[in-house]
């Protein structure tokens, strides 16, 4: 199933479900040692559960801005793909782009941007409308 970020009237595409959730998976596991929520709870409790306030934007663009700098220290070869599952891999196993050197980069949307940028976008957007944001399928 492909999800989206939804601000208001605008859409930004990510790509399928189950590469949203290796995105936070990652996060719980590399950076959150495991428990989810424990350091950004505005990405993981409020964002993927499917509704981040406008009035949260700020807190969780801050809290983006750490997971950005901290996920630049691990290599790709560390995504989780499932945080409940950690024997599951990406389709596409370590058959990646050269482009790609950290975690930072590796997850990039069905349309070919990275999506740490695609959420800083949808925030920035989302904060200019005074919108929620969504995770919408």
């Amino acid at each position: 199933m492909s999800v989206m970020i939804q601000a208001d009237f605008l859409l930004y595409p990510v790509g399928h479900s189950d590469f949203l959730h290796a995105f936070f998976s990652t996060i719980c596991s590399r950076l959150e040692h495991g428990r989810w929520g424990s350091k950004y709870p505005y990405l993981m409790n409020c964002l993927y559960q499917g509704r981040l306030e406008w009035t949260d934007i700020s807190s969780a663009r801050e809290e983006l801005k750490k997971v950005e700098q901290r996920l630049k220290k691990h290599p790709p070869s560390s995504v989780v793909w499932d945080i409940d599952d950690l024997s599951k891999q990406p389709p596409w196993g370590n058959n990646i782009s050269k482009e790609i050197t950290s975690l930072a980069n590796y997850f990039i949307t069905s349309d070919g941007r990275n999506l740490i940028d695609v959420l800083h976008l949808a925030f920035r957007d989302a904060e200019e409308l005074r919108h929620c944001i969504e995770i919408v399928n």
